[in-house]
């Protein structure tokens, strides 16, 4: 992939574009080798730029909190986005409707809502992601996913061209949704109820309860690696998991997390073939017990 014009033009953007950037420290899992081009715009403008220069030369990928992706080792051919500070803003349109960009972290949104009265963003305290992925994911917890709360999405295409996008437009399933995955997501609008400030944090001080019992925190993770196999049986995935696995395996320093078995852990320095190992393991365990074929959450980025 040429990017003399690139390089050329990272020296109009300082402190934006950076080349061979290692991937590792931008991701929860800790593991990946080095992106060809890493890019961090400031702005929509220099975002629009970068995309009428880059055109279709190689692949794109979009970062946000890195809680839910799985890096190869050696070199990602393309580049790695992740957006700057411009695009965490969040506003207020009217008394039940918020306006948040992009890059804001899920539980920023929720103590957004909570601080302005705003009711049914409590679950969001919960998702360790950012809205772009979380719309892109349709993720949710607690019976509750973001197609509920969404109104519409502004978005970039390859090409630097702004759409906007209604929820009644974009076909919504579990853990997923039928945007092409070369739109880049900008900010979206969402509808809530008002609702008294005390119930809403009562409510999400419960949820937070609820999920530091079951779910490790302050580890090398992903969070959940596969997806509940709703089309497929009842029980949940750790359910099946912990019927499947002995739980003590591991590859390298990859390991099954002790509190919760659909959560895998880098335990010192896992590289990404021992977690891909790991994962490969526990769908065939899984198939060869139950016939069920497990679909990863965790997206691997190749």
């Amino acid at each position: 992939m040429n990017i003399e014009d690139i390089e050329k033009f990272s020296q109009k953007k300082i402190n934006q574009i950076f080349f061979d950037y290692e991937i590792k420290k931008n991701n929860w899992f800790n593991i990946g080798g080095k992106t060809k081009i890493f890019f961090k715009p400031e702005t929509l403008f220099d975002l629009i730029e970068f995309l009428k220069l880059y055109k279709n030369r190689g692949k794109i990928f979009v970062i946000g909190a890195g809680s839910n992706i799985l890096f190869k080792d050696g070199i990602y051919e393309g580049v790695v986005i992740k957006l700057g500070k411009n695009f965490s803003r969040i506003s207020i349109l009217n008394k039940n409707t918020i306006i948040s960009g992009s890059a804001i972290l899920d539980k920023k949104l929720s103590e957004f809502a909570l601080e302005n009265s705003i009711g049914g963003f409590e679950f969001l305290s919960c998702i360790p992601g950012t809205v772009g992925g979380g719309i892109r994911m349709n993720s949710g917890c607690f019976n509750r996913e973001f197609k509920d709360i969404l109104i519409s999405v502004q978005a970039i295409d390859k090409y630097g061209k702004i759409l906007t996008i209604p929820e009644n437009k974009i076909k919504f399933g579990y853990r997923k949704c039928d945007l092409p995955n070369d739109l880049i997501f900008l900010s979206a609008t969402f509808k809530g109820n008002k609702k008294n400030k005390k119930l809403i944090k009562k409510q999400i001080v419960f949820l937070k309860e609820k999920k530091d019992k079951t779910q490790p925190s302050k580890i090398k993770t992903g969070g959940s690696t596969f997806k509940n196999p709703i089309d497929q049986t009842d029980k949940k995935v750790w359910e099946i998991i912990k019927e499947s696995v002995p739980l003590d395996v591991k590859f390298g320093d990859a390991v099954i997390s002790q509190k919760h078995c659909n959560f895998f852990v880098n335990k010192k320095n896992a590289n990404y073939s021992d977690m891909k190992k790991l994962i490969d393991f526990v769908k065939e365990k899984v198939m060869t017990k139950t016939g069920i074929r497990l679909e990863l959450e965790v997206i691997l980025v190749e």
